[in-house]
């Protein structure tokens, strides 16, 4: 027995609801709003004039006059306080910036108030710069190398050159930062007493500077007793396996560095800090030994987090919660144990840019645990040992058919394995299992489709030279992923893909990001039917059964580039092979016609993707600041997927472009892009590739995301 119960409110509740929200409306923003003082005025901007080599945000970061801080970067007087103008400070905020540009060089440099503009109770500033001319290196003298071996002596030389080259801008980072790293080279090779000392003439009517930089070495010296403080509960015997200094070690710094970085990596520390304890004045004795005390900040051992989400886009739209339990020393030893529940529910068929009402609502959910023993094998290498399942939705057209099967997958992997960092190098070599099991939310399931068993090993591996992770401005980042299927299972293949990012500053606050990812697959035992499928929407021959194995392998191993994070003027998975799927579409046999003009070759009967063996991506973007937490991005993206082994279609470049906002949030920058495909710059019209969809009736696609994009 089934009972509903419908309530309906009334027009007098409906008004008393509106009246709620407007007062509860009232009273936040009368709490959130602030007020200008009495008898003051708030500093609206701060305007620059004539500064041509130093930006405008990189001068409002030297002085301590700061514009009104805007909520979510618009409104002023909310949440934040107003900024109160002090003239005072302004005075002094021309000497700071005169200040900063003779630390970029500019030692002619002169700054003036212009115009202070009162509006109200607002004020904007205008400061006017003369820059002059900047002074630049003419001479660099080195002095004490000769007693240094002679390759490390001409490593020095090159540091020197390459920090403080005869003709540059003298700058006085540059000037530091080549004394440190002249330091650190020493320190690197045994010298832990290495002393330096560097001095700069500055001949301010001819703009020139002349630098010179004194080693004295001193001896070389080795590790001597280790000490470690601030453990509290924390077990001893596994800091110091992870630390791996050994008494009467060569010392180096470099050492040092990689030994804090172990520390931090067990999860356990909120800070480590290893200092040298050298004496003064350095020994004359040969090989002296340097004590080293370790002092460490114990984090918290066991945390949970909560959180939930919300996921739009043009396949799918997904509400789901997050929560997760972490232990840092599980059963002793600082094992790391982490599980992670996702559960949420798909509305089916909502998605962009239709926005249709739900008609069915499909359960996912996600299940993740880590096992991790620091120390395995050797004392910086960690033990892994992975587990997640879960359950979710095949949604693979843009434009569903609400009278076929709704398939789903049961999933489980996971393996053991291990990894260990070397400086900026990360490695990890593990195995994997993947059993995929097919069922329907709705409709009957295909007779063909079967438990799906992949095992495979995989080395992945990073270098990672950038100046952060959040916010790169600068640097390289290299990865390369590597997969041999066949150990067992249902699929024999070698899978490799190797990826390049590259970020070079154009300025204090600006960015020129690229990144470029290449994909190889190679099968043995499926993917015959691929080319055929995609050509003519057929099996070229084969068994429906094995049409559907075929389907299923390249679905779960093959290459598809769209989306938020790959191609963003299409969506996700629509650059490669379409064709038929036989059990998305009810009673297909292996005859049905997909060539164009045949009765019954709909979108969503053919135009499904299948995954490709070749892969290419390629992008460039232009990040830039707004005002306060946002920032925006225009960018290019191209990539193709090729129903062929080893194929790169350069002439597919399935181009596009497009803007994007981002909001910066402590987790991340939270980021929106919206791509357009250039018309006469997409792949040519040829049989594998189907037409793709559109948002709002434009050639585009639209994306969300936290973090950047690359």
């Amino acid at each position: 027995m089934r009972f509903t119960v419908e309530l309906a409110p009334t027009q007098s509740a409906k008004r008393f609801a509106v009246a709620c929200f407007a007062a509860c409306s009232g009273v936040f923003l009368s709490a959130a709003c602030a007020k200008v003082p009495q008898n003051r005025a708030a500093l609206d901007r701060v305007e620059f004039v004539g500064n041509q080599q130093l930006g405008d945000n990189e001068l409002k970061k030297s002085i301590a006059s700061s514009e009104s801080p805007r909520f979510l970067g618009l409104f002023k007087g909310v949440v934040y306080d107003y900024t109160v103008f002090d003239r005072y400070v302004l005075e002094r905020d021309l000497e700071r910036i005169e200040r900063h540009y003779r630390a970029k060089g500019f030692y002619r440099a002169r700054v003036r108030a212009a115009r202070v503009t009162y509006s109200g109770r607002q004020v904007r500033v205008q400061l006017v710069v003369e820059e002059g001319p900047p002074v630049i290196v003419k001479r660099v003298d080195v002095h004490g190398l000769e007693a240094l071996p002679p390759e490390l002596a001409t490593e020095a030389s090159s540091i020197i050159a390459s920090q403080m080259a005869l003709g540059d801008r003298f700058e006085e980072e540059h000037f530091l930062q080549t004394e440190t790293a002249l330091r650190k080279l020493l320190t690197d090779h045994g010298y832990a007493y290495a002393a330096t000392r560097r001095s700069a003439g500055v001949d301010i009517p001819t703009n020139v500077a002349s630098v010179g930089y004194w080693v004295t070495p001193g001896p070389v010296a080795r590790f001597g007793e280790v000490r470690i403080e601030g453990l509290g509960s924390i077990p001893e015997a596994p800091v110091r396996r992870a630390l791996d200094i050994t008494t009467g070690g060569p010392y180096s710094t470099a050492e040092l560095d990689s030994a804090r970085q172990a520390l931090l990596e067990l999860g356990v520390f909120s800070s480590v800090e290893i200092e040298p304890e050298l004496t003064s004045p350095a020994p004359q004795t040969r090989d002296p030994q340097v004590p080293i005390r370790v002092r460490v900040e114990p984090s918290k051992l066991r945390s949970v987090h909560v959180g939930g989400g919300v996921q739009i886009d043009t396949l799918r739209t997904d509400v789901h919660l997050l929560g997760g339990w972490e232990s840092r020393n599980f059963f002793g030893g600082l094992r790391s144990f982490s599980v992670e529940l996702t559960p949420g529910v798909v509305l089916y068929p909502t998605r962009l840019p239709t926005f249709q009402a739900p008609k069915r609502l499909l359960p996912e959910v996600k299940l993740r645990s880590e096992l991790r023993q620091p120390g395995f094998i050797e004392a910086r290498t960690g033990g892994l040992l992975r587990a997640e399942g879960s359950i979710f939705p095949v949604l693979l057209s843009t434009k569903p058919d609400l009278a076929a099967p709704i398939l789903g997958y049961r999933e489980v992997k996971g393996g053991p394995g291990v990894d260990r960092s070397f400086g900026k190098v990360y490695a990890s070599l593990s195995h994997n299992a993947q059993l995929n099991s097919p069922f329907t939310y709705f409709g009957a399931l295909d007779p063909d489709l079967r438990l799906i068993v992949i095992s495979y090993p995989e080395l992945f591996g990073t270098f990672d030279l950038r100046d952060g992770r959040v916010h790169p401005h600068s640097g390289v980042y290299l990865s390369a992923r590597l997969q041999a299927a066949g150990v067992g299972g249902d699929a024999r293949d070698v899978k490799l893909q190797p990826e390049f990012r590259g970020y070079v500053p154009l300025g204090p606050d600006v960015t020129l990001a690229m990144r470029t990812t290449v994909g190889l697959l190679y099968p043995d035992n499926y993917g015959d039917t691929v080319e055929t499928n995609a050509l003519t929407g057929t099996a070229g021959g084969a068994t429906r059964a094995h049409w559907i194995r075929d389907v299923q392998l390249m679905f779960l191993r093959g290459f598809f580039s769209g989306g938020s994070g790959s191609n963003r003027g299409y969506a996700e998975r629509e650059i490669g092979p379409h064709g038929a799927v036989p059990f998305y579409n009810p009673g297909q046999t292996t005859s049905f016609d997909c060539t164009a003009g045949a009765p019954g070759a709909s979108q969503t009967a053919c135009d499904l993707p299948l995954g490709g063996f070749t892969l290419w991506e390629a992008s460039i973007e232009f990040r830039y600041p707004i005002e306060g937490p946002f920032s925006g991005a225009i960018f290019s993206d191209a990539s193709d997927v090729s129903p062929r082994r080893s194929q790169f279609r350069w002439d597919h470049p399935h181009l596009s472009v497009g803007l994007g906002v981002r909001y910066d949030t402590p987790v991340g920058p939270i980021r929106a892009d919206a791509g357009y495909r250039i018309p006469g710059l997409q792949a040519p019209d040829t049989p594998d590739e189907r037409r793709p969809g559109k948002l709002f009736g434009a050639p585009m696609a639209a994306s969300f995301g936290i973090g950047e994009s690359f």
